[in-house]
């Protein structure tokens, strides 16, 4: 059970603070509400542009990272399809320089061309280095939009091509800030050596007067039911030959979630897992094979992906796989290879638990899903998790028509 307190600052910010004394160290984390799925589709890539952007100094300070290193503090973001999280650590006797940064930047970024260019050529060498120049790197820029015909989802968070950044303005970079990076669309959460009694005082003095901003209520297009199966063949110079599944399926916030995670675990989670056991060690067709759920706040994916030995075909391939599929929803999973799934399942979580930076995300993630208690009962939600929900959710998933397939194939 994490506890935490909770309250709202004048402008929209919400702030949680959770104490843990068994750490010298705080972490800060600030989740936007904004992250790939609210690009315009012909300006991509902008949600990550800006998880670097962040980092290229603010207003009243022109680097980011120096000061915070003068105190002994670290930092890193990650942006999805969902959101855009920055987060850093201080010893606690530092605490108020994590205020400062954060909220300089939430004020204002310098937005100076300098800063612009330094960024996009970063970007540029990641989509370059990451997506096209790597092994297996362009696979999610060629599977979403099989998937994906409307939602925008359809895209990489890196972006649909990398035009879209080279041609980044500075008027669209604004205007893409002032409409999402402000405090009523923000979530912030503290963890670790800290309490609510020093917490207060300094949100207010330091996020308090930032102004709110105008949030339009998210209206994305919504994927209609896929009625047939979409298949893409290409060659690219790699290794060895692999094959891509994708099953629509139910968004994070769905009651089915917990269960449909649950069924990836059940085939690919560790060596004694299903897919592991009967397509790796006993028919040796795969040199690995995995099963996950994208965990999407809008409907997502339900993956199954692996790389082939040599000599394997990929229609034989796939069959076996489609026969483990077949299995998960024809026999019903017996109670002790759940209860397995279900104890690695709650063991991750309460490991989770002992990072203060996993818990600061995890609590704003929570939050911004509704309510920061939602952290609280994931455990009980999978352990509800039945036989029969397996396979009634394995049902209506593994369809022919529900899937996209890319086989990915070496160059001979």
């Amino acid at each position: 059970m994490i506890k935490f307190e909770k309250f709202t600052l004048d402008n929209g910010l919400r702030v949680i603070v959770h104490t843990d004394k068994a750490t010298p160290m705080v972490c800060m984390n600030i989740l936007y509400d904004v992250g790939a799925r609210d690009e315009d589709p012909n300006q991509t890539g902008f949600a990550h542009l800006f998880e670097h952007l962040m980092f290229g100094g603010s207003v009243n300070i022109p680097s980011y990272d120096t000061p915070l290193q003068r105190v002994g503090g670290e930092n890193n973001a990650f942006t999805t399809n969902d959101i855009t999280n920055y987060y850093l650590t201080v010893p606690s006797n530092n605490l108020e320089t994590a205020f400062w940064l954060e909220s300089d930047r939430m004020l204002s970024l310098a937005f100076s061309e300098k800063s612009l260019e330094v960024q996009r050529s970063v970007v540029i060498e990641e989509f370059r280095q990451r997506y096209l120049n790597q092994p297996y790197g362009d696979v999610w820029l060629l599977l979403k939009p099989l998937a994906y015909k409307v939602h925008p989802y359809r895209w990489a968070t890196i972006g649909k091509e990398i035009g879209h950044i080279e041609n980044a303005k500075m008027e669209s970079v604004k205007d893409f800030f002032y409409k999402h990076y402000k405090p009523n669309n923000a979530v912030m959460v503290l963890t670790g050596d800290v309490t609510a009694e020093q917490v207060k005082p300094l949100a207010e003095k330091w996020f308090g007067p930032i102004p709110s901003g105008v949030i339009k209520k998210r209206n994305l297009p919504v994927e209609p039911k896929q009625n047939e199966q979409r298949r893409l063949t290409v060659e690219r110079d790699v290794p060895a030959n692999a094959l891509y599944k994708v099953y629509h399926m139910c968004s994070r916030y769905d009651k089915e979630y917990h269960t449909v995670d649950l069924i990836s675990d059940i085939l690919s989670r560790g060596n004694s897992s299903r897919f592991h056991n009967e397509l790796i060690k006993k028919q040796k067709l795969f040199s690995d094979v995995n099963a996950y759920v994208s965990g999407d706040l809008d409907k997502g994916l339900f993956v199954v992906s692996g790389r082939l030995l040599d000599g394997v075909k990929s229609d034989d391939a796939e069959k076996a796989i489609d026969n483990e599929l077949e299995k998960i929803i024809s026999q019903a999973v017996n109670e002790s290879e759940l209860v397995k799934v279900k104890n690695k399942m709650e063991s991750s979580l309460v490991f989770a638990e002992m990072d203060i930076m996993n818990k600061a995300v995890n609590l704003a993630i929570s939050e911004m899903m509704g309510d920061a208690e939602l952290i609280n009962h994931e455990v009980e939600k999978y352990n509800a998790v039945t036989p029969s929900m397996i396979t009634e959710q394995a049902s209506q998933l593994f369809t022919q028509q529900n899937s996209s397939v890319l086989n990915y194939l070496a160059k001979k």
